[in-house]
């Protein structure tokens, strides 16, 4: 039975012969009253305590899932992004290979080209060389000849002179 101070200070007990002292009894019951009546308070007190301590432990434990749930968005989008950049780093990386690879299969074109340009002159040259020498040793012949005839034509000036 949950007793108030109204309970205790209404309580009557029975007198017998040799009994308690109904003044001492009744001073006990209003004490027991006072103190139960302020404990009734405490209590409610603490009770009223207890519900905002427990509201605010809800906000609390509220605050903490939303705080959970961005710091759990929050790491998946890093993970995402850092997949993301990888992947990135990964393309750009094969574009640069492929930038690379073809910069090279070019380079080895236009070496192949020049070592063409490069025979192709020479030949060039052995012909523009067999050329010239030819077209000199014609000269050449052709001094030889005139040196000839020059000697022909001196001899046969001579042969004239003589001759008459």
């Amino acid at each position: 039975m949950e007793w108030t101070s109204a309970d205790i200070q209404h309580k009557q007990f029975r007198t017998r012969w040799k009994g308690l002292d109904p003044q001492e009894v009744q001073r006990f019951l209003d004490e027991i009253a006072q103190e139960i009546q302020r404990l009734l308070g405490e209590n409610s007190g603490l009770k009223k305590d207890v519900q905002r301590l427990e509201k605010e432990l809800q906000e609390y434990k509220d605050r903490e899932k939303t705080i959970r749930n961005v710091l759990m968005n929050a790491h998946k989008t890093a993970e995402q992004m850092k997949a993301n950049a990888e992947k990135e780093a990964k393309v750009l990386i094969a574009e640069a290979e492929l930038k690379a690879e073809r910069i090279l299969q070019d380079a080895h074109q236009r070496l192949g080209q020049l070592h063409e340009d490069i025979a192709e002159l020479r030949r060039q040259r052995v012909l523009l060389e067999t050329k010239l020498r030819s077209t000199v040793e014609t000269y050449a012949r052709l001094l030889d000849m005139e040196k000839e005839e020059e000697k022909d034509d001196e001899l046969g000036s001579k042969v004239k002179v003589l001759n008459r």
